[in-house]
């Protein structure tokens, strides 16, 4: 059974690269409130309405001191076809070995069609002073972006 972060927890440290070639940390946005959302895989359905639902609220989100970043463990090289392909304008990191994942509970195992396999929970965290301030595992996709905006809101 994977861990489960909750409200209150401390959020892990990570040290990823992202598609614009640097290296980032948790503390790389302790100036922010941090939207970090895990995906499982660039260009796939699911994965690309999150990714353009994210980037048309970007501003919004903007506007409350927040940054959005999403983690896979697509390559950069991937993430960075993926942003050109969609027009996305956030973050995306590379979490290849899914460690930081695994940190967050947002790896393990999941139903997919009925089956039992082990993968990426899409799963995102809002994190404030590197404190879990909101936690949404086993997301929908559609719709998802707005729900996070309205709660941050309502935590402002």
């Amino acid at each position: 059974m994977s861990i489960k972060l909750q409200k209150e927890d401390k959020a892990p440290n990570f040290e990823l690269e992202a598609n614009d070639g640097n290296v980032y940390s948790l503390n790389s946005f302790s100036d922010k409130i941090l939207i970090l959302y895990f995906y499982p895989k660039d260009n796939t359905s699911g994965c690309t309405t999150e990714a353009i639902e994210f980037t048309a609220k970007k501003n919004e989100f903007e506007n409350l001191n927040a940054e959005i970043v999403g983690v896979s463990p697509d390559s950069v090289k991937s993430h960075c076809n993926f942003i050109n392909k969609h027009n996305l304008g956030i973050l995306l990191l590379s979490d290849p070995d899914k460690k930081v994942a695994e940190a967050y509970g947002a790896f393990g195992e999941k139903k997919m069609y009925g089956k039992v396999t082990k993968g990426i929970i899409r799963s995102t965290f809002v994190i404030k002073n590197g404190i879990v301030i909101n936690a949404y595992y086993n997301v929908k996709a559609k719709g998802h972006a707005e729900k996070v905006l309205n709660d941050l809101k309502g935590f402002k």
